[in-house]
């Protein structure tokens, strides 16, 4: 498989920036004009294939999180809903608590800081402390810890968590285990049975090459039932389909989650970006997005950059920060010189993210570091 052949970027364009928004492969925009073509040739009359391509999607998700079944998988909207439906659904107890991290996105703040008018407090653990992220969450847990909620790469840093060991720690001390996985699943492995996860969490549109607005929340199905549904509609019935029935019950699947009409253009579009990463097949893709990882880090070490992903490789997945030593003005002057030349990258928290993804050449790279140097702190 030649990865150039599914991208069609401008040639003069660098994208690094798939930490955020990622463009579509060939086949995703094919998917998504016939599907369009479709709909305006014949409107619905399809319906039943459409069906067919969203069980396939499920099966494809499944696959990709090692999940037990595709009855584990909900399609959503969003990471953020996703977490709704946990902060939402869980019993909690007044004198509760969370143990997160202290760099995480809104996303995954913002919900378990909602909890507090039901007296849940939210622990943000410093992750930069002398001991490992791991210990250091470890730490903050009580005898009131119902729940470690945690990204699976920090969107800012890069910083890559051991899931499998929060998890077996969340087992062994019956702690709720919750992933936000934006920032893993289609760059590294993420195995959800391995690492014990209770709920799962992410969006389409980043590594995955999706399209905004279509997700998958993974909950553990000895879990799903415990869950309080705050979402009801002609979706997330067991019986659905059948209208004309008026006793109903949630479906015994994810699909509970699901309250009414599915987004059939997303589903097309995801489904087609998820054949691509499962053709390819998640070990070379990893492969391929850690060699990118460890060739920038190396570069801009060498060019003196202050490198904020962490330097072991176990700790890194698709994402490279880094800034200028003790100087803001010039990371952000290097910033403006890489966007004013189509390298596209984001700023966050002070420090320049580079996220290539697998298909991104080597070229494409080292032209990046071309701008780069001109910056360098030992050039």
């Amino acid at each position: 498989m030649s990865p150039a052949s599914e991208f069609s970027l401008k040639d003069e364009m660098v994208y690094l920036n798939h930490a955020a928004v990622s463009p579509w492969p060939r086949r995703t925009v094919e998917a998504v004009k016939r599907f369009a073509e479709e709909n305006g040739y014949q409107g619905s009359l399809s319906y039943p294939h459409w069906l067919e391509t969203e069980s396939q999607l499920r099966q494809q998700l499944q696959r990709l999180l090692n999940a037990p079944s595709s009855d584990d998988i909900a399609l959503v909207k969003n990471t953020s809903e996703a977490l709704s439906f946990v902060a939402a659904g869980v019993d909690w107890n007044d004198g509760d608590n969370i143990v997160t991290s202290d760099q995480e996105f809104p996303s995954n703040r913002i919900v378990w800081e909602s909890l507090s008018t039901l007296g849940v407090e939210l622990r943000q653990t410093d992750l930069s402390s002398e001991a490992s992220p791991e210990e250091a969450l470890f730490a903050q847990v009580d005898e009131r810890t119902r729940m470690i909620a945690i990204s699976s790469v920090q969107y800012a840093s890069g910083l890559r968590m051991d899931l499998e060991r929060i998890g077996q720690f969340c087992r062994e001390h019956d702690i709720l285990f919750c992933v936000d996985a934006i920032q893993s699943i289609g760059a590294v492995n993420l195995d959800v049975q391995a690492c014990h996860a209770d709920f799962v969490a992410a969006d389409g549109h980043k590594w995955m090459m999706g399209p905004e607005g279509l997700g998958v929340f993974y909950c553990r199905a000895a879990l799903r039932e415990t869950l309080k549904l705050t979402q009801f509609g002609w979706h997330m019935v067991e019986a659905v389909g059948d209208f004309d029935v008026q006793e109903w019950k949630p479906a015994a699947s994810s699909r509970r989650f699901e309250c009414g009409s599915p987004n059939m253009l997303g589903v097309h579009a995801l489904h087609a970006s998820l054949s691509l990463i499962l053709d390819m097949g998640m070990p070379e893709l990893e492969q391929r997005i850690l060699s990118n990882s460890r060739f920038l880090i190396e570069q801009l070490q060498s060019y003196g950059f202050a490198v904020v992903t962490p330097e072991e490789p176990h700790r890194h997945a698709g994402i490279v920060s880094f800034a200028h030593p003790g100087q803001p003005e010039k990371t952000e002057t290097l910033f403006k010189t890489l966007i004013e030349n189509q390298v596209f990258c984001a700023l966050r928290g002070g420090n320049i993210r580079f996220s290539p993804h697998f298909y991104t050449p080597p070229q494409k790279l080292e032209q990046c570091m071309g701008y780069v140097r001109q910056y360098a702190p030992m050039a």
